[in-house]
């Protein structure tokens, strides 16, 4: 593990400190590291670089009221548009009028961004949120008589 020191001015560090708490890390180092891997993996996500993550994992949540039907079938319809990314959906009723769908996609990059982006953007969708994290693409391989398939790390 290496090691580093930083210096912060008096207000930085105490809005660090609060931030620390609010959160609920241990420690700074915890949540330096986290801010890092947050930062590191935005960017590998942004920019077409030698570094950068060809796939990734994303995490869209949206709320929209299911009262306004053709909402609900731009949702399904662009779910089914893009069957080779969403790995799974989940509809939480909120409330008689409101529904919470979260819906996790895997693929290319460019292909997940591009879908989450049309989800949290359609007509009747509110509070859209999308969350990417990167993933290193394993080689395909099996296990015995298992089917191939690849493994999907994130990113460190």
């Amino acid at each position: 593990m290496e090691r580093f020191t930083i210096s912060l001015d008096d207000e930085l560090a105490q809005q660090f400190d609060e931030f620390i708490a609010a959160k609920g890390y241990g420690n700074r180092s915890e949540a330096v590291r986290d801010l890092i891997r947050s930062r590191l993996g935005s960017a590998t996500l942004d920019q077409p670089s030698k570094g950068a993550a060809a796939w990734c994992v994303a995490n869209v949540s949206y709320v929209y009221d299911h009262h306004e039907h053709t909402v609900t079938a731009r949702v399904m319809d662009l779910q089914h548009d893009h069957h080779d990314l969403v790995i799974t959906s989940l509809h939480t009723h909120l409330d008689h009028d409101h529904c919470l769908e979260t819906v996790v996609l895997r693929g290319p990059v460019d292909a997940v961004k591009a879908c989450a982006e049309q989800l949290v953007a359609l007509r009747g969708v509110r509070h859209g949120n999308v969350h990417l994290v990167p993933l290193d693409v394993g080689e395909q391989h099996s296990h015995g008589k298992s089917k191939p398939h690849r493994h999907f790390k994130p990113m460190n």
